[in-house]
C-alpha cells in the first residue's frame, strides 16, 4: 500500500500532536496534582439521612449577617422544606441531599443547578440580590410526577 507524501506528513502531525497531548494532561495530573473538584467530599446513609443532623431537621437557619444556610432534602415530588424567605441581597448556602433517587436543583434564572444524589451531601450559594420569588426545580426526571416537584424562595 502506497501512502503519498503529504499523508504520511499529517499523520504524523496528528499523532505528534495526540502524543503532546497525552503527556501535558499526565504531567498535570501526576506531577502537579491537579485533579477534578470534590475534595470536600461529604458522604451519608440515604436511609437514615432524616434522622441525622442537619438533615433531620430541614430548613433555613441564619449563619451571619445577611448569610443564611438552607438545609435541604430532595424527595419524592418534594422537596422540604417547602418554602423559604430571605432578605433582598441574603447569600443562602444550600445544602441538599436525596433520600431516593438523583433529582435535579437547579433555580432558573441563576447559576444554581446541581444534582441531589442519595449519600452524597451537595452545597452550592448564591446571593439573591433582587427581590422576587425563586423556584427550585427538579431538572432530572425521577418518576410520574417529577413535573410537579418545586419549592419556592421568597426574597423581599
Amino acid at each position: 500500500m502506497h501512502i503519498h507524501r503529504l499523508e504520511k506528513i499529517w499523520l504524523i502531525i496528528g499523532i505528534s500532536m495526540l502524543v503532546i497531548f497525552l503527556a501535558v494532561l499526565g504531567v498535570g495530573t501526576f506531577a502537579m496534582g491537579v485533579a477534578p473538584p470534590g475534595g470536600h467530599h461529604h458522604s451519608i446513609d440515604p436511609e437514615t439521612v432524616t434522622e441525622k443532623e442537619p438533615f433531620n431537621n430541614p430548613g433555613l437557619r441564619q449563619i451571619g449577617e445577611n448569610e443564611y444556610e438552607a438545609v435541604m432534602l430532595a424527595f419524592a415530588f418534594g422537596y422540604s422544606p417547602e418554602q423559604m424567605e430571605v432578605p433582598v441581597g441574603a447569600k443562602v448556602h444550600f445544602v441538599v441531599t436525596s433520600t431516593d433517587v438523583v433529582h435535579g436543583f437547579a433555580i432558573p434564572g441563576t447559576n444554581v443547578n446541581m444534582m441531589a444524589v442519595p449519600g452524597e451531601v451537595n452545597t452550592i450559594s448564591h446571593t439573591f440580590n433582587e427581590p422576587g420569588e425563586y423556584l427550585i426545580l427538579c431538572n432530572e426526571y425521577c418518576g410520574a410526577a417529577h413535573e410537579m416537584m418545586m419549592t419556592t424562595i421568597i426574597v423581599r
